[in-house]
């Protein structure tokens, strides 16, 4: 009679493992395709186990499991790259998504009208990142492209869409390393938070040379039903535009930003 509740404590605690394995599947996949995402480029096992931190045994049974569900697609070196499902997913994403959904035609319209590469931003934890891309028939081609992270004081979307934040808070979120632009020069903390406030009492942000010496990015806020900035919608320019030509891009952004808000 003894062994009975012994065997019973046994297997509760098979089961109360069961959980914490399954969580752990969970973030090696997402840890999967969150390096495949990074990396915008086929990986081999090996580099996804580098990249993951994961047994190679569990990332070898995944890539098996997700190559067979057509989430992953192998190539003939080996090397795994997001499959033609995830494709699909994505594509009934940005149907349902009622924001990406209403900012196509939007976008569309902008750039037709004025020949410039227009943008849908928001943020992605600690960074911002591109939503939506749709290119001008101008030269000026920007080097951010939709999924890329970007650290949020290099943008004029970032002086938009940490306004629900206090200063601290923002100077808790951004790491210090991002307020480094990629030729070395250094944003001042101090500066950039007077930059969020004047941005929200303008209705609209304005970078230029910052990432790129010859770019200028605007931005304008969308908003939700609460006011809150949950996007940017941006158009980027050569910093040779004139100030009439400014003047008309801003009034058509703000308008066009207005018209996506809630």
């Amino acid at each position: 009679m003894p062994a009975t509740p012994h065997r019973k404590t046994a297997s509760s605690a098979r089961k109360r493992k069961a959980p914490g394995e399954r969580a752990r599947g969970i973030e090696r996949l997402v840890g999967i395709f969150a390096a495949l995402h990074e990396r915008r480029a086929p990986m081999s096992v090996r580099e996804l186990v580098g990249a993951t931190g994961a047994p190679r045994s569990s990332v070898y049974d995944l890539v098996t499991r997700l190559s067979k569900a057509d989430w992953l697609e192998m190539d003939p070196n080996g090397k795994v790259f997001f499959g033609r499902a995830v494709h699909f997913y994505g594509l009934d994403y940005a149907d349902h998504n009622d924001l990406i959904k209403r900012s196509r035609p939007v976008m569309r319209r902008l750039s037709a009208a004025f020949n410039e590469t227009t943008q849908l931003c928001a943020l992605d934890a600690d960074k911002y990142t591109v939503l939506l891309n749709e290119h001008g028939a101008g030269p000026f081609v920007v080097s951010s492209e939709i999924g890329v992270k970007v650290p949020i004081p290099w943008t004029a979307s970032g002086r938009l869409l940490l306004q629900g934040l206090t200063h601290t808070e923002v100077l808790g979120l951004i790491p210090k390393a991002d307020f480094v632009l990629p030729n070395g020069t250094p944003i001042d903390p101090g500066d950039f938070l007077g930059e969020i406030d004047k941005a929200r009492f303008k209705g609209y942000a304005m970078t230029e040379g910052l990432v790129d010496s010859f770019a200028c990015c605007m931005a304008a806020p969308v908003t939700d039903e609460r006011g809150r900035v949950v996007a940017a919608l941006c158009f980027t320019v050569g910093r040779d535009a004139t100030k009439t030509r400014r003047g008309a891009l801003l009034k058509a952004l703000t308008a066009a930003a207005h018209s996506l808000s809630h």
